[in-house]
């Protein structure tokens, strides 16, 4: 970056959108900060962050996989309600398809500890698990997702309503983050071409 004459832009702060003074059952940290995996569809983390527009806020949900960095289900709506990360969750599964097992890790928001919530997973036969509380950096790649999204699509932009967000937000993870945008952690290639490359290696073996 310093050859070629750049610098990092950094994002503005926002509130935190995690409401854990609930009374609902939580699930122990089975994550617990290890955040290599050895293949997709194996854990999956999430997440909600929102975008302010002139219409009001716009709330986003959103799941990735841990093993690529891809978002695999994501959620907009104008509430917080928890039909938005059942929503999120309910995309990633009839996307992706995941075996028994899935580890599905989350913050103690009420969204996450709710029954509907915890009922999908438990009808398809996923893991819970759940950050300590007050501990941002149990969920440390959700949000890094979420600081990428805002330093490269939303800031410094006012959106005119809900819709004109959506739109620039989901073109922006669809075509750029998940198809193109070059991760360091994955060995500077895009989450989908990462995932290739596991699927490549994988049929030559067998």
């Amino acid at each position: 970056m310093n050859l070629g004459g750049l610098a990092a832009v950094h994002k503005n702060k926002f509130c935190v959108t995690t409401h854990s003074k609930h009374n609902l059952p939580v699930w122990p940290n089975i994550l617990n900060r290890d955040f290599n995996v050895s293949g997709p569809d194996r854990t999956y983390v999430s997440d909600i962050t929102y975008v302010w527009t002139r219409e009001g806020w716009l709330y986003l949900a959103i799941v990735l996989d841990l093993y690529s960095r891809g978002v695999v289900g994501l959620a907009m709506d104008k509430t917080i309600a928890g039909e938005l990360t059942r929503r999120a969750l309910i995309q990633a599964i009839l996307r992706r398809n995941p075996d028994k097992g899935l580890i599905c890790h989350s913050d103690r928001g009420s969204q996450y500890a709710a029954n509907d919530y915890k009922a999908i997973l438990a009808e398809h036969g996923f893991i819970g698990s759940m950050s300590r509380k007050g501990d941002c950096w149990d969920n440390a790649v959700a949000e890094s997702f979420f600081h990428t999204l805002k330093v490269e699509c939303i800031r410094k932009r006012i959106f005119k309503n809900r819709e004109e967000a959506k739109r620039i937000i989901f073109a922006w993870i669809e075509m750029r983050y998940n198809r193109t945008r070059r991760h360091s952690t994955l060995d500077y290639l895009s989450p989908f071409e990462y995932e290739k490359c596991y699927r490549l290696f994988i049929n030559s073996v067998h």
